[in-house]
């Protein structure tokens, strides 16, 4: 496995559908002084990892219009970056950390600012 990039050197992909809850989970991860950027959904955020090399974490819902929920964007960037941290997340679903590919670790919704910033830094 290839080791993961230190979160100090690396941009926070946030992928969510929801405007509201993306901008909330965009300022909770810039206020703890993480570089972050963001998609709607799956496909934007695929063409964002096709484009940069300074991705460390995809932190995103399971639940999205496109092509591709997250836990399957999740299972496909596990695929092409290994180095990147797997974060999921779902107010509907509940998974098993387990279940998150690449020992990635899952929130569940509404979320604690301290539970995203522990599974960012715990996620293997």
């Amino acid at each position: 496995m290839s080791a993961k990039r230190p979160l100090d050197a690396t941009v926070v992909l946030v992928v969510e559908d929801d405007e509201l809850v993306r901008m909330s989970a965009v300022a909770l991860l810039e206020d703890a002084g993480l570089a972050v950027t963001e998609a709607c959904d799956a496909d934007e955020a695929w063409r964002i990892l096709e484009r940069r090399t300074d991705i460390g974490v995809l932190f995103t819902d399971i639940d999205m219009p496109g092509s591709m929920c997250g836990k399957t964007l999740a299972e496909h960037v596990h695929a092409s970056w290994p180095e990147i941290r797997l974060v999921l997340t779902s107010g509907r679903h509940r998974l098993a950390d387990a279940e998150v590919p690449d020992h990635g670790l899952f929130v569940s919704k509404p979320y604690r600012s301290r539970d995203v910033l522990e599974a960012i830094a715990q996620a293997r």
